[in-house]
Formats: structure tokens, C-alpha cells, sequence
């Protein structure tokens, strides 16, 4: 049996890899390649792109600043952000899933405010509190907001009644059932309201840095369209993908292994 799930794995990776593969040869084969197409202004091709992205880290040309200081700029303001949204989400999603007033008072106020995305604020916390980390980091709290109170506001609410049933049968009042079993419970929503948070929480830094930034990946992004460098655009756009999938991996790995520990 477990030979038979390292074959699948195997097999699984070997398919992954290959996908990516194959993605860049097609590119390179109609940028760089025989069937080269697409000129290198409109659309370079990968060596040229992954020769700007190594020259970028130690060259500050052409807006003055290298890679890896827009890559802090951008995770300083995005985990501040989503740190923030996670401490007041969650708490807030345990309370409206479990006492109904809650619910029935804050819901109409969120679902008002969930529809709008977290780049729309942009503009009007710019207003309020100028360009700097600040209105930044309010926009991505207000982005992760959403997904880690809907998650476990979900999970508080999915409760199972048997499990409310025999905590009141052992005389469990109603915080004790609330904080050793529907809490715990919860915790797969919990993380997987993290995991989809952070992935909004990092988009959503790179449309606000576009819109008002001295620093970080969508700055980049955006000052390279006007000065037409397709190549670091390019560039900073593999790096958001990068990092994006490695804070995702890492949350799921972290899941993963809470959940294999028989903790919850």
C-alpha cells in the first residue's frame, strides 16, 4: 500500500514538473526559439527574463532600488496586514458563529462591507492617513479580514449537536462547550480561512502598491509598464508567483502536520 501512494506521488510530481516544462519551452519557443514569433519588446522570452531577474538582485537600475528590497517592502506590509486581519477575523467569527445576537446584529454590517474588495479602499485610506506603510496595511487586514471570519464563523456553526449534546449532559456550561468543543472543532476551518486569507492578503498588496507605493513588487510592476520593461515586469511578476505559492505551501505544510499530531 505505501508503495503503491509513493508511486502516486511520484507520479503526481513527475506531472507537475512536465506541466512546467512544457510552459516554458512554448514560451521560449515563440519568443527566443525557431518559431520566434512575438519580439522581445512585446514579450521576452525566458532567458532573457531569469537573466533580468538575476541581474535585478544586485542591480538598482532603473528605479533604484534591488529585488530583495521590493520583496521585503511588499511581505513587511503584507504579513503585518494579514497578522492583523487573522486577530480580529477569527475572534470575531468564534462570536458571531456562537451566540446569535452576535450574528444577527454584525451580519447585515458584513455583508455590506465583504462584497467591496480590499484595493477599493485604497484611495480613500490614502486620504486619510497619506502614502506610507500604514493605509497599505489596513487594506490587506481588511482583506485576510474576510476569509478568516467567514471560515470560522463556518466551522463554530457546523458544530455538531451530538458533541453540544454530551457536553451538556456532563453538566458543561456554555463557554466550556464553546472553548473545548466547538472551538476545537472548528480549527480545520480556522486554517483553511488563514490559507485562502493570506492568498488574497498577497494579491491585494501588489494592486495597492500600484496604486500608491515608493516601494515593493506592484511598484515595480507598475513603474516598469511606463518606462516599457516588459522583462522586470515580467520578472517581479514570477517572483510574486513564487512567494505567493511558497506562503501557501507553507500554511498548508503547517496544517498538515497540526492535523496528523491529533491535536484537534
Amino acid at each position: 500500500m505505501r508503495k503503491r501512494n509513493k508511486g502516486k506521488k511520484r507520479s503526481y510530481v513527475g506531472l507537475s514538473v512536465l506541466s512546467i516544462v512544457l510552459f516554458f519551452f512554448i514560451w521560449w519557443l515563440f519568443t527566443e526559439g525557431f518559431l520566434g514569433t512575438i519580439k522581445a519588446n512585446v514579450l521576452p522570452g525566458p532567458v532573457k527574463v531569469f537573466t533580468t531577474l538575476s541581474d535585478k538582485f544586485s542591480n538598482k537600475n532603473p528605479d533604484g532600488a534591488l529585488m530583495q528590497m521590493h520583496l521585503w517592502a511588499s511581505l513587511k506590509v503584507t504579513l503585518s496586514g494579514y497578522v492583523i486581519g487573522c486577530l480580529v477575523g477569527i475572534p470575531l467569527g468564534i462570536f458571531m458563529g456562537w451566540y446569535e445576537k452576535a450574528d444577527i446584529f454584525i451580519n447585515p454590517i458584513f455583508d455590506f462591507i465583504r462584497p467591496i474588495p480590499g484595493i477599493a479602499w485604497t484611495p480613500l485610506f490614502i486620504l486619510l492617513f497619506g502614502i506610507g506603510m500604514l493605509p497599505k496595511v489596513i487594506v490587506i487586514a481588511l482583506a485576510a479580514f474576510g476569509p478568516a471570519l467567514v471560515n470560522t464563523y463556518t466551522g463554530i456553526r457546523q458544530t455538531k449537536e451530538v458533541h453540544i449534546w454530551v457536553g451538556q449532559t456532563f453538566g458543561a456550561s456554555k463557554f466550556e462547550i464553546l472553548t473545548k468543543i466547538a472551538i476545537p472543532s472548528s480549527i480545520p476551518f480556522v486554517l483553511t480561512g488563514m490559507r485562502v486569507g493570506l492568498g488574497v492578503a498577497w494579491s491585494t498588496i501588489i494592486g495597492a502598491e500600484m496604486l500608491a507605493a515608493t516601494a515593493g513588487l506592484g511598484y515595480l510592476i507598475n513603474l516598469c509598464r511606463g518606462i516599457y520593461r516588459p522583462d522586470i515586469i515580467i520578472a517581479a511578476m514570477i517572483c510574486v508567483g513564487l512567494i505567493g505559492a511558497g506562503l501557501g505551501y507553507v500554511l498548508t505544510l503547517a496544517e498538515r502536520r497540526l492535523m496528523k499530531g491529533g491535536r484537534w
